[in-house]
């Protein structure tokens, strides 16, 4: 394949992966995909997987199609599924429709694709070009990708300090540290991941909500998931009242409140038990039971103590982090990671793939566990 037909190529892959990310916060834990259709250099149809369990972005496509699908060039950000789910086979949807060629991004890591809608394709006569802007459609799929291949969801940590690494005064104060674009931006996250967790030190200092708030749109509140080895949740908590929007589930160690525990549990809250990590939450456990609920991502919003043992025990995938132009100062004043930290410095944990932006005054930092 010549670099001249691959730029080509990649002008409609382009706007496939732009139609793709407009299911962010509906199809989880399907993957995010987009379909463009095209005959003599226009687009004749395109289509995006909307909501889970609804069409896939190729059906979509051809429907908009109809007729002129056939002899077409069809531009798909992930391999057409070739099993039958929720909906048929997308590969045979595109066989029936008669299209000429199919351009995809990247291959379906699903072992129950992994290869074969490519092969359903080439039997049947259609022409199949892969790895057309396949990096850009593996980040927009990187929660898909570590879900389908481990069902461990994907972990993003999301903190906002001063400029002086600070996350509160020394009284405890915190809101706000990072501007009203960087919340925006926060509540675009918790609509678009699955889960969001706290440690039940949040619940007791701030008594959040942890639901989505979005601008000129319904947001979709994430499942709750509150670390709280003990059971100290105060049955006042506002979140507790939230059960009847979303899941909440709260994770305990086994010197949990017995009694507690059947209270929250006759209110409909979701109580994991976990093999007690030296009195505290086996984050290991609590992970793994998780994928086991569905839950394919979670954005964890933590304090320092909670911060630090998940980057300790290795389940974070990414960081974002928020830095705001303000200083608080003060010895006392907690830090976004705390705990025991580290002795050495090659004992940090490093970052790699970074990306940086600005939001108005704030500067907003993303990478991923080295």
């Amino acid at each position: 394949m010549n670099t001249e037909n691959f730029e080509y190529y990649e002008n409609y892959m382009r706007r496939a992966l732009y139609l793709a990310e407009k299911g962010e916060g509906k199809v989880n834990p399907n993957p995010l995909v987009g379909a463009v259709i095209v005959k003599n250099d226009e687009i004749v149809g395109e289509g995006y997987h909307e909501y889970f369990g609804g069409h896939h972005a190729e059906v979509n496509a051809l429907k908009m199609a109809g007729d002129n699908a056939k002899g077409t060039d069809v531009y798909v950000t992930l391999e057409p599924c070739s099993h039958y789910g929720k909906t048929p086979p997308c590969a045979e949807a595109l066989v029936k429709a008669g299209v000429k060629k199919v351009i995809i991004a990247m291959k379906d890591p699903n072992k129950l694709v992994a290869g074969r809608g490519i092969s359903i394709l080439e039997s049947n006569g259609i022409e199949v070009v892969t790895g057309v802007l396949e990096k850009e459609a593996k980040k927009l799929n990187e929660v898909f990708i570590k879900y389908i291949t481990t069902k461990k969801p994907y972990i993003v940590l999301k903190t906002a300090m001063t400029l002086d690494g600070k996350i509160s005064t020394v009284t405890g104060k915190s809101k706000w540290i990072s501007g009203e674009k960087s919340r925006e931006y926060v509540h675009n996250l918790r609509n678009k991941y699955m889960g969001i967790m706290v440690g039940i030190g949040t619940i007791i200092a701030d008594d959040p909500l942890l639901t989505t708030r979005l601008k000129n749109k319904k947001g979709r509140n994430p499942v709750a998931i509150i670390v709280d080895s003990a059971l100290n949740i105060p049955l006042s908590s506002n979140i507790l009242n939230t059960n009847h929007e979303r899941k909440i589930i709260v994770a305990c160690s086994e010197k949990y409140d017995k009694e507690k525990k059947s209270f929250l549990e006759e209110k409909g809250i979701k109580v994991i038990v976990t093999p007690s990590d030296k009195c505290k939450v086996n984050l290991h456990y609590l992970v793994n039971e998780l994928g086991k609920e569905g839950i394919d991502s979670i954005l964890l919003e933590g304090g320092s103590t909670l911060n630090f043992s998940a980057l300790k025990e290795c389940v974070v995938d990414k960081v974002i982090s928020f830095i705001a132009p303000k200083i608080f100062g003060g010895i006392n004043a907690k830090t976004p990671v705390g705990g025991e930290g580290v002795k050495e410095v090659n004992e940090a944990v490093e970052l790699k793939d970074i990306s940086y932006r600005k939001i108005d005054e704030d500067l907003c930092i993303e990478g991923y566990i080295k």
